[in-house]
């Protein structure tokens, strides 16, 4: 199986007077998972909406191999949604709920059966929606994304409500079928998250683009040194003429803007004697957080 490209083009969607997606562009390759981030209100559900066609963008393209989702001529063939795990009738038992969509698509209403045990949930397929925990209705708005066998999945905070035995087996679900081919898009406000789940992560903040490609690329940035001296002073000096920006700890000056050879020839030049020299990588969430700053908009 091989699933479509997500094409997202200088996408901009506006409520009124406020932009909630701001000229967004990146694409989705098949064959992994990949992470769509950022704050809560930093505008990912409105830019998921658009590709699925749920709301109108302002201006730019949202794609599935070129074709808006409207377009497309067998949408739940060929796209996998699950957007919002509390949209169930109450009433109903999770393998009818499944069976009246399939039935709807025009999918064999056996298919029901099966993805309902693909994704755990067959002792609990003739209880009703209503009594279903946050966790069981995840599993069970990823049964209804996978109804029509589609090669490209779009999941709205899937792993949000899960157990730690849930969170486990997620990733490792998600990861299954990215091998298979398929397009995985996962969106999370927490990198933390989904850290383990993903190949590729897409960062958003205020409606905007702050990165895209691999973890490891995240964390590949020069962080920061920990320095130190007798002479303070001297060594904020000397380092702040080099050219770095220095935070006062009790461990020591953080600096940041500078490697560590770059810290040592500073001090070495002002004739500083260091105590201390320790070069320091950023965790990814501390990364993270620095791209997205504080909160966005919805």
């Amino acid at each position: 199986m091989t699933g479509a490209v997500i094409e997202i083009q200088g996408l901009t969607k506006r409520f009124g007077r406020t932009t909630a997606v701001d000229d967004l562009t990146f694409r989705v390759e098949p064959g992994v998972v990949t992470g769509f981030l950022g704050p809560n209100g930093a505008g990912k559900t409105t830019t998921l909406r658009a590709l699925l066609g749920l709301v109108r963008a302002t201006s730019g393209t949202a794609s599935f191999d070129g074709r808006s989702y409207t377009e497309l001529g067998d949408p739940l063939r060929t796209v996998g949604t699950a957007l919002e795990a509390a949209s169930f009738h109450p009433g109903r038992s999770g393998r009818d709920h499944l069976r009246v969509a399939a039935a709807a698509a025009g999918i064999p209403t056996g298919r029901a059966d099966e993805v309902i045990e693909w994704v755990g949930l067959g002792s609990a397929a003739r209880r009703r929606v209503g009594g279903y925990s946050l966790g069981m209705r995840q599993r069970l708005g990823l049964a209804f994304a996978l109804l029509g066998d589609p090669g490209v999945l779009v999941l709205d905070e899937p792993i949000n409500g899960l157990d730690p035995e849930g969170i486990r087996w997620i990733r490792g679900f998600l990861r299954s079928l990215a091998a298979e081919g398929r397009t995985v898009l996962v969106s999370s406000h927490l990198l933390s998250e989904v850290q383990q789940t993903v190949d590729r992560v897409v960062i958003i903040s205020r409606g905007r683009l702050v990165y895209q490609g691999t973890l490891d690329g995240l964390e590949s940035g020069p962080g920061r040194v920990r320095v130190d001296a007798a002479d303070r002073a001297a060594l904020a000096d000397a380092v702040t003429a080099a050219g770095g920006s220095i935070e006062l700890a009790h461990d020591g000056l953080h600096v940041s803007g500078l490697d560590a050879e770059a810290v040592g020839r500073a001090a070495l030049a002002a004739g500083v004697v260091l105590s201390l020299l320790v070069p320091e990588k950023e965790g990814l969430e501390d990364v993270f957080l620095e791209l997205v700053g504080e909160g966005g908009i919805r």
